[in-house]
């Protein structure tokens, strides 16, 4: 599935669904040519790692045992848990160089709003005139992507620059989504075709390019974008399973946890750490640091 991100369908959903996890080991470094590192927040039920900046930041989401979704950061060993005033659901999406981070909440009357946390103090943005605005990728600049619902309940996708909104949306697609931003302006995400397909997404200097790994059935998205344009993303097979990838280069490489049943990517930063989650055997749900 795609990480904590742009339907609250899902994220009700997913918060119904969960069982206590029991802890596994990370992958046996010796044996690896790069190292995978389980991330679970303490006392949680669910842990997924959404983005990661240069500095080796990570924020996500997770489940405690109540059942409440909440953002953290995890900066320098240490837990933070993310909560804006007055949200009874979190989910922190992205982090820049700086340090500022992006993500969603909800309140109690269900509207959801976009936010950004930046030196402990909160902003909420919302699009004018929706109740449903979602913050995803930011870049050092401050540039963020985002998806706002209109009265519809169709999904529109923006770039948010100097307090001015961009309409996003691929000529032809049926939904265009946008996730990821680098320090260039270049843009990641996805989209659904005619047919109900999806398809991932690069916008760079105006220019969008579709992106279809090789052999999987669909390409659920790209989510992450590094300054050296490096992608990550997720792929679904032919039997439903979700495989994580890398393009570097023009080269695709499928990341898969090891005895993981699925595996999704959801960022990567300057240096090509790359932070997703893993469900394991039992169908709970992991997140974890892919390093070098």
């Amino acid at each position: 599935m795609k990480k904590l991100t742009l339907t609250l369908t899902t994220i009700l959903l997913l918060l119904g669904c969960f069982q206590r996890l029991p802890r596994v080991q990370a992958a046996d470094e010796a044996r690896q040519s790069t190292k995978f590192t389980q991330i679970d927040v303490p006392g949680s039920v669910f842990t997924v790692a959404n983005g990661i900046n240069s500095r080796g930041d990570i924020v996500g989401a997770y489940v405690d045992s109540s059942g409440r979704l909440h953002g953290f950061l995890l900066g320098k060993g240490k837990f933070t848990t993310i909560d804006p005033p007055g949200a009874n659901l979190t989910v922190a999406l992205h982090i820049n160089s700086e340090g500022v981070i992006t993500g969603l909440y909800r309140t109690s009357n269900g509207n959801i709003h976009g936010f950004l946390l930046s030196e402990g103090e909160f902003l909420t943005i919302q699009k004018p005139g929706t109740t449903f605005t979602v913050l995803d990728g930011i870049n050092p600049r401050g540039d963020i992507t985002g998806e706002y619902r209109d009265a519809s309940d169709n999904v529109h996708s923006f770039l948010l620059s100097n307090g001015s909104f961009t309409p996003i949306a691929k000529p032809g697609a049926a939904l265009t989504d946008v996730e990821g931003i680098n320090p260039r302006g270049d843009i990641v995400g996805f989209y659904i075709d005619s047919s109900g397909n999806f398809h991932g997404l690069l916008l760079s200097d105006g220019r969008f390019t579709t992106i279809d790994v090789p052999g999987a059935a669909q390409t659920f998205g790209c989510f992450g974008i590094n300054a050296r344009g490096d992608i990550v993303g997720s792929t679904i097979d032919s039997s439903g399973n979700d495989h994580g990838f890398l393009l570097r280069e023009g080269k695709f490489t499928t990341i898969d946890f090891p005895g993981a049943v699925a595996t999704d990517l959801n960022d990567i930063n300057p240096s090509g750490r790359i932070v997703g989650q893993y469900a394991d055997s039992d169908g709970n749900e992991h997140g974890f640091l892919l390093s070098k």
